[in-house]
Formats: C-alpha cells, sequence, structure tokens
C-alpha cells in the first residue's frame, strides 16, 4: 500500500521551481541577471518576507518558505557544483600560470582586506579573537555571484574576469585555515606557533593530499569504465557521484566541500570527458545556484535592517568601498590597466558565501557573539546584493579598455576544424589536417576509440555531438569546419541539423552512406555530402582510366566534372525524388 503524501512537505520544492519558472524567462526578458532575481524572491518568500505577514494573513503562508535550514543546506551544493565547473575549465598547467595572480594578488588582497577589517573592528571595541573571525569574513568575495554573471556578460575571460577569478580561488583555498583557526581560538589554543596549533592544519594537508592522489588514480578509470557502458543515465549518476563524493571527502578532511569538488573538476580537465560533464551537469549546477542565490535572500533580515539601518548598512557600504578599493590599488600594482583594474574592483567588492560558514562557525565556538554575528551576516547579505549593479558597471567600465596582456591567459581551445567521430576515416582526415598545420578537435562516442587517440598524442574528446550545448562546449562557435565521419546515418543527420542551427555560416562536410542519404543531409544545411557508393566508384574509375593509358591529367579533370554533376544533381529540388528507377541507379 503506497504511504500517505502529505502536499505540505513538498511545498516549499514547488515554490522554488515556480520561482525558477517565472524569475528566469522574466528577468532575462528585462535584460537583468537571473540572480538578482532569485535573491529578491528569496527576500519575499522568506520568514522576513511574507513570513512575516502571515501571523495576519495566513493564506501567505501557501507563498512562504517553511524550512530554510534545509533550503540553505541543499543550496550549499550550488557553491560545489560552480566550483566543480570551473575546475573543468582548467588544468594543473593553467593553473601553473596563474599562480602568480592566485598567490601572489590573491593573497595579498586577502591579508590587506583582513588587516583593514580588523582594525575597524578592534576600534570599535571587539576583542581580538572577535575581530579576526569578523575581519575574515569580511575579506572574502562571492565566488557563486560572480562567476555566473561574468559567463552571462561573456567576460569570464576578459583580463578582470581572469584576474577576478584568480583572486577568488586564492579566497576559497584560505577558507579550510581560517575555519581551523577559527576553531582553535573558540577552544582557547592561542599559543602562537604552538605544536598543537600546526598539528591542526595536519588532517586539512593530509587530506588535500589525498584527495589529489586519488583523484588522478581514480577518476579517469571510474569515467572510462561508465563511458562503455553507454547509458546515459550511468554516466549521469557517476557524475553527481565524483561531484558530491569530492565534496564530502573533502568535507571529512577539515577543508570545504566545494575546494574538493574544484580539485575533482581541475584532475579531470585534461581528459577526453571533460565537455561531457560539464554538459551533464549544467542543469544541476543552475539549478542548485538558482536554489542557493534564494537562501541568500532568505538569510536577508529586513527586521534587523529596519532596527539599525545605519550600523548594518554602514557596515555594508564600508566593506564595499574599503575591498574595491585595496583590489583596485593592487591590481594597478600588478600592471592591470585602470580600466581592468576598476572593472575587478567591483566585481570584488561585495561580500561572500563564505562569510555565513564562518561567522556561523564563529558564533558556535563563542568567539563572535550572536548579536554582532548577526549584524555581518546582514550587512554582508545585504553586500552580495549589489554585485549584480556593481558588475553592470564594471563591465561597461572594462569594455573601454584596451586589450591586455599582464593577466594570465586560460581561454579554452579553439579548434578551426571539428571532426565528428575518430574511427578509420576521422582518423586519416585528423592526419591531412595536421600534415597542413590545421588545428583539430575530434569528438567520439566510443570510448575505446576515444582511449586509442588519446594514447596517440590527438586531441580527442568523448561525447553526444549531437547534442548543441556539447557542440558549443567544444568550440563550434569559432571553428572554421566541421567534418562527421559517423557510420550512423541517423547520428550524422542529428549532428548536421544541431551544427546548422547553431551556425549557419559554417562550412559542413558529412560522410553519406549512398546518393539518398546524402540528399537527406544537404536538405539538412551540409556544406557538402559525400557518399561513399559514389566516391568508390569514382576512385575505381579514375584507377581503371590511368592504368588503361588515358593521361592523368585528363582523368582527374573528368572526376572532378563528374563528382560536380552528382554534387549538382544532389542538390536539385526533385532529386531523388520523382526521378526514373534508370536515374537513380546511376547515382548508386
Amino acid at each position: 500500500m503506497a504511504a500517505e503524501v502529505s502536499p505540505a512537505e513538498y511545498k516549499d520544492v514547488v515554490l522554488f521551481l515556480a520561482t525558477a519558472g517565472v524569475v528566469v524567462p522574466l528577468f532575462r526578458r528585462w535584460k537583468i541577471s537571473p540572480i538578482l532575481g532569485f535573491l529578491v524572491a528569496g527576500v519575499a518568500l522568506g520568514p522576513f518576507g511574507l513570513g512575516a505577514l502571515a501571523r495576519q494573513l495566513p493564506w501567505l503562508s501557501f507563498v512562504t518558505i517553511d524550512n530554510p535550514v534545509e533550503v540553505a543546506q541543499l543550496a550549499e551544493f550550488g557553491v560545489v557544483f560552480l566550483m566543480f565547473m570551473i575546475g573543468l575549465e582548467l588544468s594543473w598547467e593553467r593553473l601553473r600560470l596563474m599562480r602568480r595572480f592566485v598567490f601572489g594578488l590573491g593573497g595579498l588582497q586577502v591579508a590587506a582586506s583582513f588587516a583593514v577589517a580588523a582594525a575597524v573592528a578592534l576600534t570599535f571595541g571587539q576583542p581580538i579573537p572577535a575581530a579576526a573571525a569578523i575581519a575574515a569574513a569580511m575579506a572574502l568575495s562571492s565566488t557563486a555571484v560572480v562567476m555566473p554573471i561574468l559567463a552571462e556578460q561573456k567576460r569570464a575571460h576578459s583580463p578582470a574576469g581572469r584576474t577576478a577569478f584568480s583572486v577568488l580561488l586564492f579566497q576559497d583555498l584560505a577558507v579550510a585555515p581560517m575555519l581551523i583557526t577559527i576553531s582553535i581560538i573558540g577552544r582557547g589554543e592561542t599559543e602562537t606557533f604552538s605544536p598543537r596549533l600546526l598539528l591542526a592544519f595536519a588532517p586539512a594537508a593530509l587530506g588535500l593530499l589525498v584527495l589529489i592522489v586519488l583523484g588522478r588514480l581514480l577518476l579517469r578509470p571510474i569515467m572510462k569504465s561508465v563511458a562503455r557502458a553507454k547509458s546515459e543515465e550511468l554516466f549521469m549518476a557517476a557524475s553527481l557521484l565524483i561531484v558530491i563524493g569530492a565534496g564530502l571527502l573533502s568535507a571529512m578532511a577539515g577543508l570545504s566541500m566545494a575546494l574538493g569538488a574544484f580539485i575533482a573538476g581541475v584532475l579531470l580537465a585534461e581528459t577526453e570527458y571533460r565537455h561531457e560533464l560539464e554538459v551533464t551537469l549544467e542543469p544541476f549546477k543552475g539549478l542548485l545556484l538558482g536554489l542557493f542565490f534564494v537562501s541568500v535572500g532568505i538569510g536577508l533580515n529586513l527586521g534587523l535592517v529596519a532596527r539599525h539601518p545605519q550600523v548594518v548598512i554602514g557596515i555594508a557600504a564600508a566593506g564595499i568601498a574599503a575591498n574595491s578599493l585595496i583590489v583596485l590599488l593592487l591590481s594597478r600594482a600588478f600592471r592591470l590597466s585602470w580600466r581592468n583594474a576598476a572593472e575587478t574592483a567591483l566585481l570584488l567588492a561585495g561580500g561572500g558565501e563564505f562569510a555565513f560558514v564562518l561567522i556561523n562557525t564563529a558564533i558556535g565556538a563563542k568567539v563572535v557573539s550572536p548579536t554582532v554575528g548577526q549584524t555581518i551576516l546582514v550587512a554582508s547579505t545585504l553586500s552580495m546584493f549589489t554585485i549584480p549593479f556593481l558588475a553592470m558597471l564594471g563591465a561597461r567600465i572594462g569594455r573601454r579598455a584596451a586589450p591586455e596582456t599582464a593577466a594570465p591567459v586560460v581561454d579554452a581551445e579553439t579548434p578551426k576544424v571539428l571532426v565528428v567521430g575518430y574511427g578509420r576515416v576521422g582518423k586519416l582526415i585528423g592526419g591531412m589536417l595536421t600534415r597542413h598545420d590545421i588545428q583539430w578537435l575530434a569528438a567520439e562516442r566510443d570510448p575505446r576509440l576515444t582511449d586509442e587517440g588519446r594514447r596517440d598524442g590527438r586531441e580527442i574528446v568523448y561525447g553526444d555531438a549531437s547534442r548543441t550545448e556539447f557542440l558549443l562546449r567544444c568550440g563550434l562557435m569559432t571553428a572554421k569546419g566541421l567534418v562527421v565521419t559517423m557510420d550512423s546515418p541517423e547520428g550524422a543527420e542529428a549532428v548536421v541539423a544541431a551544427a546548422r542551427q547553431l551556425r549557419p555560416d559554417l562550412t559542413i562536410v558529412v560522410r553519406a552512406r549512398d546518393a539518398r542519404h546524402a540528399r537527406r543531409l544537404y536538405e539538412l544545411g551540409a556544406t557538402d555530402a559525400v557518399p561513399e557508393t559514389i566516391e568508390a566508384s569514382l576512385q575505381l574509375s579514375e584507377a581503371l582510366l590511368v592504368d588503361l593509358g588515358v593521361p592523368m591529367g585528363l582523368v582527374i579533370a573528368s572526376i572532378h566534372e563528374r563528382r560536380d554533376e552528382f554534387r549538382a544533381f544532389l542538390n536539385r529540388p526533385d532529386a531523388l525524388g520523382g526521378r526514373t528507377r534508370r536515374a537513380r541507379d546511376r547515382l548508386g
């Protein structure tokens, strides 16, 4: 007998999905970041919005989120998935190239912001431990808000976008030592450089090492085994397991879940499964990030803002001003132009999601009083609301900047030709492209062929090229040509249709089974379709005529002429439609 279902248990989920269905299309139509819509929706649906009015108007309880704590716990996975996706776009080599900005600019920003915030907190009478915890929270910016905004603005690979990400990455790395330090202070172990203090960091360092070693040894074989099963459901399940599992292992070692997911993403960035993982996890990332923004809005205590507006708004404004000024000056010291430095400063001016983790940990450890902690959290939340507006202002400034070369280059590969199918035909085409020094990338659904190609040093990725998202990840929008060599006629047709929809101007050359299949490919938008039966007959004719003594030049000219005739015939509206049997037989 089925268990009784209580609709009230699903009310929060239904409210969020309804919000997503309304907010995203509406704000995109208004050309406003949906992130701002989710934040506002969180305020409205939370206990400090409509929930505060539900006591006088009980019917409002139907449109109020009842369990903000449970929503916040689930919403944390939004940041975890975001960091995994960011890791997939990087690699160890790119991280090495970014080290100057990550550890140099990022380290100096955290240190300078920490020092300024700690000095202000001490000035207002906070004890040293509380001032340190507050300063740590105020020194961090929001990866979860900044990176999606940069992606929407298509400025993630701009000088300011790359610099902002470098700083955010160092901030994420700094969270674990900050949390450990706050916990130690809460236990009263404050001796400087004591052996116990050093031992407290050992589990985190060991956990980080274990995560990297296990990831290098296990992640690629796991994905290879899953890919061989040729099951989309199993691939999705394995992808989710890797993200959540890496996050949980990191949390067990005392690190943040987001950092563990980021490391797993970096380890998979140079594998052939990178693009397929991105396409598979993108919907989960988007949905969970939306839930994260809603949870941030829920946490904005409007009552506290109303009771102490000068204090809350003053802290938020001071934090934005101090962080932006520090980042601006440091960015200039690292040789960014004034405009790029200003855009970076505006992106990193607001508060961050890890402030909630740090302050709540400090309150639990009795390092910070609940009253002060809640005030800091509300001020941080309020500053996060300003990030979309600051980012829009920064983008206007940054677009006028001259090209920058000082920032680390981490752009994705931009192949000139995308080869779909890496069987015998695909290998020959790839070899010819290499011979002519033309950069190319191949996509293949058979993990055996993918693995074989990568062992030979070729750029092969695993994935379904009939999905538009996958083609975009492979660089179709910047490619000069697409070659489809798949054995499956239906698969080739799906790839051509998807590619032509994305790029009406793209050169698409396709392997066709026969003349009828070639005709269908032309209808779908192929530039050239090469039927195997016709091409084989032309090559046989060429060999025969040369062996019979016909001059090579005449043979080549006649073969080209005949090939053009076939192509012209197949592009005719009535080709293979109402033609006679004799005409169809002539084409194979």
